[in-house]
């Protein structure tokens, strides 16, 4: 059983989703690094943005993945500025208490609870949703 906070609730990770996901970005110009359940998160994807994709306020951004085999997820956007603040959000769908299981955590600080959303079944259509919805915060960022 994975040492995620969601376990028993959405059952195992999906390794061959992650294994996916994770050559998936990995052909992505938007990061220069992708690992596949690094030590630090073992239970995870975890993308580091290049940051010549972003303007000079901001320091690193990083996307990490959880893909379970019931098909949930968890997908947590981060941002981290030069004067030491941060950005982000987050796509789920899992049981929980706050939200339907489909639910979104808007920025600045993906609080809690979410915003009621719905998603893809799909983990490649789900992935492209969310890619698409950081190239126009990003796109956003420049304007």
């Amino acid at each position: 059983m994975p040492d995620d906070e969601f376990a028993g609730e959405t059952g195992p990770i999906d390794t061959d989703v992650l294994r996916r996901i994770a050559r998936r970005l990995d052909t992505s110009d938007r990061f220069v690094e992708v690992l596949y359940r690094p030590e630090a998160a073992s239970n995870a994807v975890v993308a580091e943005y290049d940051t010549a994709y972003f303007p000079a306020a901001i320091e690193r951004a990083s996307l990490q993945i959880q893909w379970f085999e019931t098909d949930d997820f968890s997908i947590h956007y981060s941002e981290q500025y030069r004067d030491a603040t941060n950005w982000e959000c987050r796509w789920d769908r899992h049981p929980n208490d706050h939200n339907t299981r489909s639910h979104y955590h808007p920025p600045p600080d993906a609080t809690k609870p979410g915003e009621d959303a719905s998603y893809a079944v799909d983990w490649r259509d789900v992935l492209t949703q969310v890619l698409t919805e950081l190239d126009e915060h990003v796109q956003a960022l420049w304007n």
